[in-house]
């Protein structure tokens, strides 16, 4: 039965399928969710496998994307796309989606006040001329449920071309919203790069550990590089080294 709730409600969206992330992560979002927002909030995991997630998380399927893949591709840089659904299980309000390896370190309430009509993280430049680009970064973005259905519909009538010529879900969100004018990014500070912003450049990385830059809300991890791995001090990439980041353990916990 689809679920109805008020229209001034507040959501948190994440996603879950495949075997790479265990209830574990569901879990501790919901848990660092409830620790940094105030009020009352309702926690969907739109997901294939629902066993090991705690009970204060709504589990719903994953709706189809009806791609037509080639053997050995994969639908899940798209599956987020599903989320722009008119009618979500009937769910109205405002929801922030939030990627299962995010770590929360500060509050999230202004993630709800922030004006825009739909907000993401400007996606980070590894050059300076890419400052400027409008791509931005669905680790974490807002909406209201059902205000964004026309990105769902385009790309189902024109599902055969929107692949060829965007790497994934971000690029065409964020090309189709901002040719709407619609798009908008967090502050800055916000939702910065575990990889990018706080790791230590090198040669410091080899003597200093990763630390919160200032102003952090999120802390979005992308690469090589999750929460499990700054723990331990752990990077999946050649020539390339981090201390462990202890912090990680008194966020990223139930």
């Amino acid at each position: 039965m689809p679920h109805r709730s008020s229209a001034q409600h507040r959501h948190i969206l994440c996603m879950k399928w495949g075997l790479k992330y265990g209830p574990e992560y569901v879990n501790r979002l919901w848990a660092m969710v409830r620790r940094n927002l105030r009020g009352d909030f309702e926690f969907t995991c739109l997901t294939d496998d629902a066993r090991g997630i705690r009970p204060e998380v709504r589990c719903l399927p994953i709706a189809p994307l009806n791609l037509h893949l080639k053997p050995g591709q994969r639908d899940g840089a798209w599956k987020k796309l599903t989320t722009f659904e008119s009618d979500l299980y009937g769910l109205r309000g405002t929801a922030l989606f939030l990627d299962l390896d995010v770590v929360i370190v500060g509050s999230l309430d202004d993630f709800f006040t922030c004006p825009g009509e739909f907000l993401i993280i400007r996606d980070y430049p590894r050059f300076w001329r890419a400052r400027a680009r409008i791509i931005g970064n669905s680790s974490v973005y807002r909406f209201n449920l059902g205000a964004h259905a026309d990105v769902l519909a385009d790309f189902r009538e024109h599902i055969e071309q929107v692949p060829r010529s965007h790497r994934n879900e971000q690029t065409y969100l964020s090309h189709f919203l901002h040719r709407q004018g619609k798009l908008g990014y967090w502050p800055a500070p916000w939702c910065p790069s575990f990889k990018y912003h706080c790791i230590p450049p090198w040669p410091a990385n080899y003597w200093r550990a990763p630390a919160i830059p200032e102003g952090a809300r999120i802390i979005i991890f992308h690469g090589e590089v999750n929460p499990p791995d700054a723990l331990a001090g752990r990077r999946n990439k050649p020539l390339a080294f981090i201390k462990p980041a202890p912090w990680i353990a008194q966020y990223w916990r139930e």
